[in-house]
């Protein structure tokens, strides 16, 4: 059971449970969640005011099943309220200048960083991540804030030389109007301000529907964007359940009102928003689904590729786009290479509740995320894949970590995402051999491979069918770089100097009747 109270301005959700009695942890300690009361919203943000709805949702602890918060439960009403603000806002925020939006960003940006460690302890608690890795998160969403803060400054147009003497050309970007944000729940804060960030900066005005797990920490951003002096209309966040979702983001997606849609989730999903905006042609960006194939050469250094392999398959439990999936090792390293991996991850992998320091594991985000991992493990053993770690669901939706070797491309886990703390090795034996399993997949977000032959890391480089490639190394996101995939893993770019232009759009004047 959970109880909540408040305590010199700070809520604390204590948490007492019996323990995980299948799992080799045991949660039987009280969990507490000791954030600023100020940070704890409920209610959704529209036109800069906390609005209530006529029902609310839970919000849980992945980890425990136990109830953290009711959240205001925003229908279409609600939705069309906060585009309705946004437009209203857009006219207004579009007029400041360049140097006014940024200040208003770094504000923004320095209100995060000063409240890191309560924003972490919301991630730990709706997403089940561990604390260390939601402190990072929020190190990371705040780096978009601060980034696009710097760019807004620097968004320039161009003056063209004309093919006649009485005229000039001018090329004005221009922001594209309100955007819809519609986010996921793996990185709850960053995937965030990775969108908004780059919207507000140019100008645009948002509305923001989070994940339906994870909707404190995007409330929490609107607390802060408020006292960081964003004005009303520009930043809305609209939360709502599984339920609503469908008839949200439709509206989210059709409404003549909105002129550009950024979705981070499923490619499933993408498309289903991709219809819906096409009625009224709307900019899109969308970053969809990975199944991000990990080469490991006979060239490679093994330690360094199963560090890579630990760090790229098993941060936030397996449960990030740009993780690997299909493990594809040469024959002349693999024996090294599984031995040293089993190894690190007896070592290095411990299964717990996020507010732990001492873990690495998480839970999945519920109980449907763990019984996926479950049946792709158990369609592999059925085809001759052996378990050499692992193998086993857990309590709740705790899953052990899972090492499989004998696997075989027709295998599920070779054909779908996973999201989830299960790695598969295929053995191969050429680099041919290896580029065509890499290439075999209809999506193409991220892709890694260990190599010491600079010949071979061009040209795998170059081949590999994906939007971002690691090459001797795992861990790849980065505030500057750009970030996006091919195929159908999604359409644009997100951070970097060149997601600023998935809210811009760009305008020719021609200026004539003039005298040569």
């Amino acid at each position: 059971m959970g109880s909540l109270y408040l305590s010199r301005g700070r809520c604390i959700l204590r948490q007492v449970f019996s323990g995980l009695p299948t799992a080799p942890i045991m949660l039987q300690r009280p969990y507490s969640l000791d954030v600023s009361a100020q940070l704890l919203r409920t209610e959704g943000f529209i036109d800069g005011r906390w609005v209530s709805a006529a029902s609310t949702f839970p919000v849980l602890d992945p980890a425990t099943g136990e109830e953290i918060a009711k959240v205001s439960n925003c229908g279409t009403k609600e939705a069309q309220d906060a585009v309705n603000a946004a437009y209203k806002a857009f006219h207004l925020w579009k007029s400041h200048t360049a140097k006014e939006r940024s200040i208003l960003l770094r504000k923004w940006f320095d209100l995060v960083i000063q409240h890191r460690d309560d924003l972490a302890k919301l991630i730990t608690a709706e997403c089940g991540k561990p604390l260390k890795e939601s402190l990072g998160e929020i190190t990371y969403s705040a780096s978009f804030l601060e980034w696009f803060s710097e760019e807004a400054r620097r968004v320039y147009g161009d003056i063209v030389a004309p093919s006649a003497k009485d005229r000039k050309i001018l090329l004005l970007k221009q922001p594209v109007g309100v955007a819809s944000i519609i986010t996921p729940w793996n990185f709850p804060s960053a995937m965030i301000t990775r969108k908004v960030g780059a919207a507000l900066a140019v100008g645009c005005t948002v509305v923001v529907k989070p994940a339906e797990d994870t909707p404190l920490s995007a409330l929490a951003l609107a607390e802060l964007s408020v006292q960081a002096g964003i004005p009303p209309g520009v930043f809305n966040v609209v939360p709502c359940s599984r339920e609503k979702t469908p008839a949200v983001g439709e509206l989210l997606c059709t409404d003549p009102l909105v002129a550009k849609i950024s979705f981070t989730g499923s490619t499933a999903t993408g498309k289903i928003l991709l219809r819906h905006a096409a009625g009224t042609v709307k900019k899109v960006s969308m970053e969809l689904g990975g199944h991000a194939p990990f080469i490991v050469f006979d060239s490679a250094d093994v330690d360094k590729a199963v560090a890579g392999a630990m760090v790229s398959k098993f941060r936030n439990s397996g449960q990030t786009c740009v993780c690997s999936n299909r493990f594809l090792v040469q024959s002349g390293i693999h024996d090294a290479f599984m031995e040293k991996l089993a190894k690190a991850m007896d070592g290095e992998l411990k299964i717990g509740h996020g507010s732990e320091p001492t873990t690495t594991q998480g839970p999945l985000i519920n109980t449907r995320a763990a019984e996926k991992v479950e049946g792709q493990v158990a369609d592999a053993v059925a085809q001759g894949a052996v378990i050499v770690r692992g193998g086993k669901r857990l309590e709740g939706s705790f899953m052990q970590p899972t090492l499989l070797s004998n696997v075989t491309t027709d295998m599920l886990c070779m054909r779908e995402e996973t999201f989830g703390p299960l790695i598969p090795v295929v053995k191969f034996n050429t680099e041919q051999e290896a580029l065509a399993i890499a290439n075999a997949s209809p999506v193409g977000l991220a892709g890694y491979f260990y190599s010491r032959d600079i010949s071979q890391i061009w040209r795998v480089a170059e081949q590999m069918e994906v939007g971002m490639v690691g090459v001797n190394e795992g861990l790849i996101s980065a505030t500057e770089a750009s970030f996006g995939g091919i195929k159908q893993s999604g359409l644009g770019r997100e951070g970097s100097k060149y997601g600023i232009d998935e809210y811009l759009e760009v305008k020719y004047m021609c200026l004539g009747g003039l005298s040569p």
